[in-house]
């Protein structure tokens, strides 16, 4: 089978779970992001921890880790893993009002992490979103994007920063 071939697909055409039983377990990582924008103002209140609904970053957080463990409850054809560990890290950028969540997921299995790391980004920012909607209902989610997969068959991606 060549690498463009999808291997999500049976003899019928119908989605199926990829069988990942042949590869070989490795280490593997994958890191994720994702910006929220927002008004100048509610940026300010979350690093100063003043939004009514409590600390958007703890919360988010859990959130994030939360997403990474459930994703193959979301994502229908993805794999539950035994990951090993997620973290994720806030920046505030100082020439964007926005915030930016990055996801770090681990596993050593059969299967890579990079759905886990998207899901927790994603999820994060949701809940970025829901804490903040009081005060600023135009803020928006974007760049959602894998920044680097390690381990596997198919190895290292790293994703150029001049893309983001």
């Amino acid at each position: 089978m060549s690498e463009l071939e999808f291997t999500h697909f049976n003899e019928q055409g119908r989605a199926r779970m990829v069988d990942v039983s042949r590869k070989d377990v490795t280490n593997r990582l994958a890191r994720a992001q994702a910006k929220v924008y927002m008004q100048a103002e509610t940026l300010q209140r979350i690093k100063a921890g003043k939004i009514a609904k409590g600390d958007v970053l703890g919360v988010a957080q859990v959130a994030g880790v939360m997403g990474a463990k459930q994703t193959p409850y979301l994502i229908p054809m993805s794999h539950p893993l035994p990951i090993s560990g997620v973290d994720l890290q806030f920046y505030f950028p100082e020439e964007e009002n926005c915030l930016v969540i990055e996801a770090a997921v681990k596993v050593t299995g059969k299967t890579g992490v990079e759905m886990e790391a998207l899901t927790a980004v994603s999820l994060a920012a949701l809940t970025v979103y829901d804490m903040c909607k009081a005060v600023d209902r135009g803020m928006e989610i974007s760049q959602i994007c894998l920044l680097e997969k390690k381990g596997g068959k198919s190895g290292h991606y790293f994703r150029p920063q001049s893309n983001l």
